[in-house]
């Protein structure tokens, strides 16, 4: 089986990540090999069957639900700084375009 041609400079654009062409290279010879090991490694048999739950995302109903916006003054209280109705908190993510 010949090794798939990794198109590494794609791959870093979906992942918005700043590669340098140094490493785009290194990265074009080693991923085949990386496919390979997980190719192996998804062939390999445990000798068991998984183990999945019969029941996934399961909620409960809320029996008692809290009426809306009962411990709103209260939290807007506490809090060290609000604008109107909300916790005014430090920028944490950037909205600067590239």
């Amino acid at each position: 089986m010949t090794q798939p041609k990794v198109d590494v400079a794609a791959l870093a654009k979906l992942a918005r990540l700043d590669i340098p062409e140094g490493e785009m290279v290194q990265l074009e010879k080693e991923i085949p090999a990386i496919l390979k090991f997980v190719e192996t490694i998804q062939a390999a048999s445990t000798g068991r069957e998984a183990n999945t739950p019969a029941l996934r995302n399961v909620m409960r109903a809320d029996e008692n639900p809290i009426e809306s916006g009962k411990y709103t003054k209260t939290l807007l209280d506490a809090a060290p700084a609000r604008e109107g109705n909300r916790v005014a908190v430090k920028q944490v993510i950037s909205r600067k375009k590239k």
